[in-house]
Formats: C-alpha cells, structure tokens, sequence
C-alpha cells in the first residue's frame, strides 16, 4: 500500500485560456479539488508555497478552510519556505490549523528554493544573524518551530496578566497535541536530508534534486532515502518516519489527456544550474497508456522507496480535468501497481 496525494502548484493566471484567472479562482478551486479528490479516496491535498508570485503565499487560511471542509483527507504543504517565517506565530498559526482539521495536518517545510525576487525575506523583515546565511536562518527557525509545537511551556508569566494563567512557564497557544510527527522537509541533497532525519522530521523530496553523483533523478533519490532512514535509524527515533516523493504522472486514456500531455512520452531528466553555484537535476515527467505507464514506474527506485506519492496536477486546467486525472491513477494505475 502506498499514500497519493496530490500537489498543486497554485498558479493563476488573467490569460484566456486559463481555467483558473484569479486568486480567488485558485482558492477556490484548491478547496472543490480537495473535496473531490476526498470522495474518489486520495489520501492528500498538498501545496506548494511562493512569495511575490501568483501562487500561494499564505497557506494556513486554505488548509484551514479545506480542513473545515472535509474529514479524512490529509492536508498539507510542499514546502513552507522557513526564510520567510516567524517561527512562533506560524506554531499558531500551524496549531489552529490542525485543530480545524482534527489532526490531518501534514506540513512540508524547507530552506526554499529561488524566489521571484531577491532576498525577497528582507522585506518581511527577516535578515540572517551575523556569521549565518539565509539557509542557516531557515535552519534555526526550524529548530525553534520544532521546540515550540512540542508543547512545553517555556514564556515566563506576567504577574498582573489580564487573564488567569495556568501554573508555570507559559506555550504558544493553541497547542495540538502529535503535530510535531507531522513535519516533513522537502530537502534538496543527501547532507539536509541526514539533517531532517536527526530532528525527527519526515522528508519530501520534490522533482529536483541536486546533481551529487550524475545519476539518473529517481537513482540520486532512493539513495537519498535510504541514507535518510539510516540516520533516522542511527538517532534512535522511536516511529517509523515517512518519505514522500512528487512526480508528474498522466495516465493517458482519452483523446483530451493526448492533446496536453501526449508530448510528455518521451520526457527525460534535464540537467541546469538553480542557482550561481548549484547543479540540480529535474526529474521527468510521465505520460503513456496505463499499462505503460505501470511499467514505467515499477522501474522508479525512488517511487518505489517511498510510502507516499505526490502527483502534480495543473490546476490551470480546473477542477474537473484533475479530478479525472487523480481518478485514472487510482483506477488504472495505481492497482496493478500494489498501492490500491
């Protein structure tokens, strides 16, 4: 058995030939894909997270309204950018949010990726302490995050409070209680993922990579995983963490999923730069007739490593069309597959 969720991007655009034209669209939408996508049995609803784009920016308001909206479904992110972040009043912000949902929170978060601008924390305030780079800081805020959802008190009390305070050192409110097994870091390379395993966190790893070996992406990242569950192992963690992994995968079954992802066929990795001084590898995307496509992925290590799969949907492409393309994996797929 295997967990599907799905990841969306979130994009909206004004363009014409856009199903979803607003920030309202895609909310909206977001929330009818979730519901849909409960009813047919997917397991998750993910999100990606962008600043200073025409994507989600601010994920708590939609989990929490998703939350509200359904019951079984997980309900998560893909990642949360932590240079971003205030780490205490996100703890708020998280724990409310799982509360509304029953405890179906599952949060992705991360150092980030290259933003639409530079240094683009800056303007919320945020700047690296001295001798620290901006990952560092994503770092150190994600330590102070994972101390504080835990629960202990640790704000000393005022006393002449407005309210009567319970006895003791004082926690961010309100707390929900496991949430801490439900962090996830989207890590990008074999030393962040041995990080994430030391804290206890789960671990996504997306359709990029760094290039550490030159290897073909789904071979750099079940080797990536299993490094990550031996040192998990090695930190004597008591639960079985999980692992999830994203992948474009269309199940080509009709006239329609020929004409927009026919080209798809022969997709391979590609190789570039994401930044000045990093080589990454972007995994390639699958699309084929179901009985290809079963096979096609049989041969992805890192798809078979993982307990959990993310399939991107183009959410552009509105509700309906990605309701069908969750219900063609799970129905023609993901059964001769094992995972249903």
């Amino acid at each position: 058995m295997k967990k599907i969720g799905f990841l969306s991007f979130g994009h909206w655009s004004p363009n014409p030939h856009s199903g979803t034209r607003t920030a309202a669209d895609f909310l909206h939408q977001s929330m009818d894909l979730a519901v849909a996508a409960e009813e047919l049995g997917v397991d998750g609803a993910y999100f990606r997270v962008h600043h200073f784009a025409r994507q989600a920016g601010s994920p708590f308001p939609l989990l929490s309204a998703i939350g509200a909206r359904t019951s079984k479904i997980e309900i998560g992110t893909g990642v949360i950018d932590m240079r971003y972040e205030n780490p205490l009043y996100m703890a708020e912000e998280a724990g409310a949010a799982d509360l509304i949902s029953g405890g179906r929170l599952q949060l992705g978060i991360s150092r980030g990726s290259p933003e639409q601008v530079i240094d683009g924390w800056r303007y919320f305030g945020y700047a690296p302490a001295e001798g620290e780079n901006a990952a560092d800081m994503a770092r150190r805020r994600t330590e102070t995050f994972l101390k504080v959802i835990e629960g202990e008190g640790f704000a000393q009390p005022n006393p002449r409070p407005m309210f009567a305070n319970p006895p003791g050192l004082l926690r961010v409110e309100p707390h929900s209680e496991g949430l801490s097994d439900r962090i996830w870091w989207g890590s990008g390379s074999n030393a962040t993922a041995v990080w994430a395993a030391k804290l206890g966190m789960n671990l996504q790893s997306s359709t990029l990579k760094d290039d550490e070996t030159g290897e073909p992406l789904h071979v750099q990242q079940r080797k990536q995983i299993e490094t990550y569950r031996e040192a998990y192992r090695a930190a004597g963690h008591a639960r079985t963490p999980r692992v999830s992994v994203s992948r474009s995968i269309f199940a080509l079954t009709n006239d329609l999923d020929r004409a927009y992802f026919g080209h798809d066929r022969e997709s391979r990795d590609q190789v570039g730069m994401i930044d000045d001084t990093t080589r990454a590898i972007f995994g390639r995307s699958y699309a084929a007739e179901p009985d290809t496509l079963v096979k096609l992925l049989r041969e992805d290590e890192a798809v078979q490593a993982a307990d959990t799969l993310l399939l991107t949907v183009p959410n552009q492409l509105g509700v309906a069309y990605n309701t069908h393309v969750l219900e063609s994996i799970l129905t023609h797929v993901a059964p001769q597959l094992g995972w249903r």
